[in-house]
């Protein structure tokens, strides 16, 4: 199943009771042409010069053993980029959007806070997926390595380009953020077990966020997602930053407050 289209949104028009009810029942949601042409294109830009050659900090295929990545950096495809790392820091651009007020003031909204805080420790990246040797992300829900008070953080993707199946767009479960599951129905690095027909009824009501360049897709750390390889031609480039409220604090002497996170958009 896929997300149905919605027309464009102004940035400064804010989010509707539907819209918010929409990501309170299903755990995501998507804003059409949140991001303009000519951001997307300036943002594309710096992403294809900081790949070639690609830029430091950065995580290879080869790094995540995923299936379908190169078996190690030595192998052939194994200097594939998965993950430019912190984005926040590697240009203004990036910085800018995800200060912006399109984000920031639906950020407000969705987590019920006037302050948001944008974690330096958690995606705060540009994530790609090139032909040939991408790799499959299994059905997994991102705060699974993550530690906080609460498991409450929503993460911001912005399309640079179209994202779909056919490229390794990303799937998701709705109404997965508000369940909890057994451990036995996940394998040794905490993804849904897909021998176990249970978890197999849960997947097939998954749906593809079929995106544009300019769409964004606000989704909940616990919403479990999956994407595929890529099988097109071309890479596919997008831009994700997480974020917390102040009182949602992380967990001492963890990943997750390794940086320190950066209050976003004012108060």
């Amino acid at each position: 199943m896929t997300i149905e289209k919605s027309a464009s949104r102004p940035a400064e028009e804010p989010l509707n009771p539907t819209e918010l009810a929409c990501f309170e029942r299903d755990g995501f949601l998507i804003q059409r042409g949140l991001a303009d042409k000519a951001r997307c294109e300036a943002l594309a830009a710096i992403v294809d010069a900081s790949l070639n050659p690609a830029l430091a900090p950065l995580e290879y295929e080869a790094d995540v053993h995923y299936p379908g990545a190169p078996d190690s950096r030595e192998a052939q495809g194994g200097l594939t980029p998965r993950r430019l790392l912190h984005a926040y820091t590697r240009h203004p651009l990036f910085r800018e959007w995800a200060g912006s007020e399109a984000v920031v003031s639906r950020l407000r909204q969705l987590m019920h806070s006037r302050e948001i805080l944008l974690s330096q420790n958690h995606h705060n990246c540009i994530m790609t997926k090139h032909p040939g040797f991408s790799s499959m992300t299994s059905w997994h829900e991102d705060v699974r390595y993550w530690s906080f008070d609460r498991p409450e953080l929503v993460s911001v993707w912005l399309a640079l380009g179209q994202e779909s199946a056919v490229n390794g767009g990303m799937q998701l479960i709705p109404g997965t953020h508000r369940a909890t599951f057994d451990r036995g129905r996940l394998d040794a690095a905490l993804f849904l077990r897909t021998d176990l027909a249970e978890n197999q009824t849960l997947i097939d009501s998954a749906v593809e966020a079929d995106l544009q360049a300019g769409d964004v897709l606000f989704f909940h750390c616990k919403t479990y997602h999956a994407a595929g390889k890529n099988s097109s031609d071309t890479v596919k480039r997008s831009l994700v930053f997480t974020y917390r409220t102040p009182d949602n604090r992380p967990i001492p002497s963890t990943r997750s407050g390794f940086y320190q996170d950066v209050p976003v958009g004012g108060k």
